[in-house]
């Protein structure tokens, strides 16, 4: 049971604004007790010193075991470019040599597409920097992996291999495979990888959970547990860590739907989240992968990607799941009380996400699930008042609405005229009535909802004196923080709970140490978290 504390000396926020009746906030068990100005203290007191205290945010869209491990091994996300990602690749190589049991493998991840020629990597590159060893390095956004030449041998990836029917092997003129795997293809080498033992996986957890509360980050839903996509099942890395006392933060378990099977897996979906609910863990969300992404063409869109040359091609990427079988699976989903969690990044991936759910409404009536369609990167016009009609939540990733290297250079111009004017069209699906909440993807992009908010405001990367994508999809501070924090905290099924600063509400609480509502809109990502408090417990000071 957490101690009593008392905040004095600070402005705290709710319903788009600093209250101005409240200076000092009461905290008893873990919940927020009493409000108010000048109240006598209780318990342990914090001086907050004038600083500003918002509800702590929940991530609607996290891969945090993932991201964990990569920053436990060689991780790239911290370089910018080529010659960084090969410098940090050298590094790891000479400081983790190859042990010859099973730990020859150099494995991490975190390449952006944009810092290569056509966003493809190369296997030449990582071969003259670790030689002969096996490397597997997935980018950013999991889409695509980047392997070394050894990989690709041992994996048997040559002229001869075919294409497996959801991906793709990069190859030169002449057939031969250059070093770089788009989805369904990663697993030719992937499956080669030594998965992550438990030690490694709690290792993760925890890296991942301490970076997450250092961002105000207090909970967050899991948008990968299960044997999918490389990564080994979770479920009992946070069951241990429930177990024992390490996991602070309040986590939903999305559990992974395979994709190479059917209706038979759903029963194993029950005793999973049965067995979670058990220890205390909600495991009620399965996450379905329905397409892919537009940067490697396997996102699934209504018009026919473009070439080089702006001329029409035959793709419209990849569906993984036939529609008819979606709507399948949705409704059986939905009929045990699962939450489906569908990522949809195409127009064509997010109007067969909607058909699904709408059949599923038509077989079993509104059962108030709370479905939601992550990532909604294009949605067609035809298809945004649906959003509302249905009461589907667009879970975005803020960060991505603005004009970037990839968005400029490997997205807008292979798509077709509709698509590439609707881009991350926030402003339009909450005007349709759709409820929308805010998550990061991370490793696939920086977690830091502060920079997702920026963007979302301003429809601008921070520090980028490009143009807005699409201003007018923009969406107020206000809204922004709110899907961030009562937004989120509501699809992941804890807003009776949290998610706002309201006596009763559990004490979850992030201090900043400057006035977000006064700064300008591009200054925003400036701010720095001070505390951030779960259940009244100080997770991270810094």
């Amino acid at each position: 049971m957490t101690h009593d504390l008392t905040f004095v000396d600070g402005h705290f926020y709710a319903g788009g604004r600093w209250l101005p009746d409240v200076d000092t906030l009461v905290v008893r068990d873990g919940r927020i007790a009493a409000m108010g100005v000048g109240l006598a203290p209780e318990g342990e007191v914090v001086d907050l010193r004038g600083r500003w205290v918002l509800p702590g945010f929940h991530d609607a869209h996290v891969h945090p075991v993932q991201a964990g491990l990569e920053m436990n091994a060689c991780d790239l996300s911290g370089a910018a470019d080529v010659e960084g990602y090969l410098a940090v690749v050298a590094e790891h190589h000479a400081t983790h040599p190859a042990d010859g049991d099973g730990g020859e493998w150099l494995l991490g991840g975190g390449w952006a597409m944009e810092a290569f020629p056509g966003g493809v990597p190369e296997a030449r590159l990582l071969d003259a920097v670790v030689g002969d060893r096996p490397v597997f390095l997935p980018n950013r956004d999991h889409h695509s992996a980047w392997v070394s030449t050894a990989a690709l041998r041992l994996a048997g990836i040559d002229t001869s291999t075919p294409d497996p029917s959801d991906g793709r092997i990069e190859r030169d003129r002449d057939g031969r495979p250059t070093g770089a795997l788009h989805e369904g293809a990663m697993e030719l080498v992937r499956t080669l990888v030594p998965p992550a033992d438990a030690a490694q996986r709690h290792a993760a957890l925890m890296t991942a959970q301490a970076h997450l509360h250092s961002l105000g980050i207090v909970g967050w839903q899991d948008a990968l547990v299960g044997e999918g996509l490389g990564m080994a099942d979770s479920l009992d890395t946070y069951l241990d860590a429930l177990r024992d006392g390490s996991l602070t933060a309040k986590v939903v378990a999305a559990l992974w739907w395979d994709r190479a099977r059917g209706d038979e897996q759903v029963a194993d979906l029950v005793a999973r989240r049965d067995r979670a609910a058990a220890a205390g863990l909600d495991a009620g969300s399965v996450k379905i992968m329905q397409d892919g992404v537009c940067e490697t063409f396997t996102a699934a869109v209504i018009e026919p990607y473009l070439d080089a040359h702006g001329h029409a091609t035959s793709n419209v990427g990849l569906s993984f799941i036939e529609a008819a079988d979606l709507a399948r699976h949705v409704q059986q989903l939905d009929a045990l009380g699962f939450q489906v969690h569908l990522h949809a990044l195409g127009d064509r991936a997010v109007r067969d996400s909607l058909d699904a759910i709408e059949h599923a409404i038509d077989v079993n009536g509104r059962l108030g699930n709370r479905h939601h369609l992550a990532h909604v990167q294009i949605v067609h016009p035809d298809d945004v008042d649906r959003f509302g009609a249905l009461d589907v939540t667009a879970n975005a990733q803020p960060l991505w609405a603005c004009l970037d290297d990839q968005m400029v250079d490997l997205t807008l111009p292979f798509l077709g005229e509709v698509a590439r004017e609707q881009q991350y069209v926030f402003r339009s699906l909450v005007d349709a009535g759709a409820p929308l909440v805010f998550g990061s993807d991370w490793p696939v992009s920086s977690p830091d909802p502060l920079e997702g908010i920026q963007v979302a405001v301003t429809r601008r990367e921070p520090g980028s004196a490009l143009e807005p994508l699409l201003a007018g999809e923009s969406v107020p501070l206000e809204l922004a923080i709110d899907a961030y924090t009562r937004g989120s905290a509501w699809i992941c099924r804890r807003d009776d709970s949290s998610g706002a600063i309201e006596v009763g509400r559990a004490a979850d609480l992030v201090v900043l140490d400057r006035d977000l509502l006064a700064l300008p809109h591009d200054q925003i990502a400036s701010s720095r978290v001070v505390r951030t408090y779960v259940d009244g417990r100080l997770v991270f000071e810094a």
